[in-house]
């Protein structure tokens, strides 16, 4: 049994001593991790032990600061509009290709097309630009909120059904009662069996101006009728963080350096030299003395000449002119700064390329790196964020719609009952990307189709295309060639890859010929 340590009475009650006498504190116990170590080189360095909602009384003011930097910093604007540029493009769009019957296939997927364009419950835009917005506010906010409008049939839409877009302002993260029902609020959302039940909205937008006045009374919506979107970094995660807020203090510091280097090369545009004269001024003269051939006038006291844009104030002394020499930020602003906005783009996760659009010194493969990084990130927000939080509820509830309203006439309630899995396995493919070597990439995409590694639909999904559609428009312009007798080393069907005519092909076309 391990002896007990003694206690000295000249010490604090409670205090324990080691068998030298000495007080044992933390630091009297060796770590293996230095990480770990409480010695004065890390003291109570990243000892919080906050939760993962416990910054929420943070929200607010990074969500202000992160839109002031949109608002009034290029590099925060250019760091934003990258992510939603690679994060959305033109859309994330849906397809059912698990449907096999192609007569289904076909009607919903140009029911899609035409309904989306009223998804919109302000209707300023379509639910593609809905996901540019809401992916724009998880960005900046660290996150958006779409509330779910099952409209009324009567409203003529092809489906009764839109989606509202709401900044993340109305839902108050400081908000914490207990609802009529019992149920605990935290930071605005109801819980109910550890689940979330409600969300309480402002009706308003607490940062709206009306001449009505401002409703800021909270309403409870289901959370099913609500697609909060962020990006969870922690396991049990209530709210989302702006994705600027490690940079932030960085950006506005960088800011300020800036405009003070502004103003100080301004003022020092503004003296071009001193001139000093050994008998005393006159203050009190009524007009401007004139200084060789220059008229001179009085600031604040000091008699001055100006030459072009400069000034040279007259000073007492002997007669000589000092020319100003205002000192420089030397040769070691460009690397500082680069270095600076290095940082930033790693805090923001894009590269440096991106953030300021400086391409000096980029070769094709150090880029091509960059990119492939960046992109495996944006697609795993993609695919985790977006359209399971935003894009996979909307159309969960927009197929039944769709069926219940009669917009689709080859599906049946009965069928879509009987095998509702089927419907709703839906893939989404977001807006391909550019090719950063054309030629190079799309000899790659060859190669794989051909040896089995990759196939065309996989391909054509990735450039954001449908496959369905792709194929039908190759069936119709190759009937309309063939009609018209022309012949397209498109088609390898009658030209191989140096564009001569394959031979059976060419035989068809010789017989045609003989027998017309």
């Amino acid at each position: 049994m391990m002896p007990a340590l003694p206690i000295h009475a000249d010490y604090p009650a409670g205090t324990i001593l080691s068998p030298a006498g000495v007080p044992v504190t933390a630091e009297s116990f060796p770590t293996a991790y230095e990480g770990a170590s409480m010695s004065d080189r890390l003291s109570d360095f990243g000892l919080s032990s906050i939760g993962p909602s416990g910054n929420a009384s943070s929200i607010s003011s990074l969500r202000k600061r992160a839109r002031t930097l949109e608002r009034n910093d290029p590099s925060a604007k250019k760091g934003i509009d990258s992510y939603v540029s690679n994060l959305v493009g033109t859309d994330i769009s849906p397809l059912w290709d698990s449907i096999d019957n192609e007569e289904q296939r076909d009607e919903i997927q140009e029911l899609w097309d035409d309904s989306q364009q009223e998804a919109d419950y302000y209707g300023v835009s379509d639910f593609y630009g809905t996901q540019e917005i809401i992916c724009r506010s998880m960005v900046r906010d660290g996150e958006g909120l779409g509330r779910f409008h099952h409209v009324h049939p009567d409203a003529g839409l092809l489906v009764p059904l839109q989606v509202q877009v709401i900044e993340g302002d109305h839902l108050d993260a400081g908000y914490n009662d207990i609802s009529p029902e019992g149920n605990e609020i935290r930071y605005g959302i109801e819980w109910k069996g550890g689940r979330r039940y409600k969300y309480w909205l402002y009706r308003d937008h607490p940062g709206e101006m009306f001449l009505t006045g401002t409703d800021l009374t909270r309403v409870g919506v289901p959370a099913g009728d609500v697609s909060h979107v962020f990006r969870p970094l922690r396991a049990g995660q209530a709210r989302g963080i702006s994705w600027l807020s490690p940079i932030l203090v960085m950006l506005h510091d960088i800011n300020q350096y800036n405009d003070f280097e502004i103003q100080r090369k301004k003022a020092a545009s503004l003296f071009g030299g001193f001139i000093y004269k050994d008998n005393q001024i006159d203050h009190n003269r009524t007009r401007n003395p004139v200084v060789g051939g220059k008229e001179t006038s009085f600031t604040s006291g000091t008699q001055t000449v100006k030459v072009g844009g400069a000034t040279f104030p007259i000073l007492t002394g002997n007669d000589r002119i000092s020319f100003s020499q205002p000192g420089d930020v030397g040769n070691n602003y460009l690397a500082f700064m680069k270095t600076e906005f290095r940082l930033i783009a790693a805090g923001l996760g894009i590269t440096y390329e991106q953030l300021t659009g400086d391409l000096e010194g980029v070769n094709y493969t150090s880029l091509r790196a960059g990119l492939i990084e960046f992109r495996r990130l944006c697609e795993t927000i993609i695919l985790r964020t977006l359209v399971f939080q935003y894009c996979r509820p909307y159309i969960n509830r927009w197929i039944p719609a769709a069926i219940l309203n009669g917009s689709l006439k080859t599906v049946s309630i009965s069928e879509y009952l009987q095998n509702k899995r089927k419907f709703h396995r839906v893939s989404w493919h977001p807006h391909g990307w550019d090719f950063v070597d054309p030629v190079k990439d799309r000899i790659a995409e060859k190669m794989d189709i051909r040896n089995g590694i990759n196939t065309r639909g996989n391909v054509i999904s990735r450039r954001g295309r449908n496959i369905y559609r792709v194929d039908k428009g190759q069936e119709s312009d190759r009937k309309n060639a063939r009609d018209r007798g022309l012949v397209y080393d498109s088609d390898p069907g009658q030209t191989n890859d140096s564009g001569a005519m394959q031979k059976i092909e060419e035989k068809i076309i010789l017989d045609a010929a003989t027998t017309e």
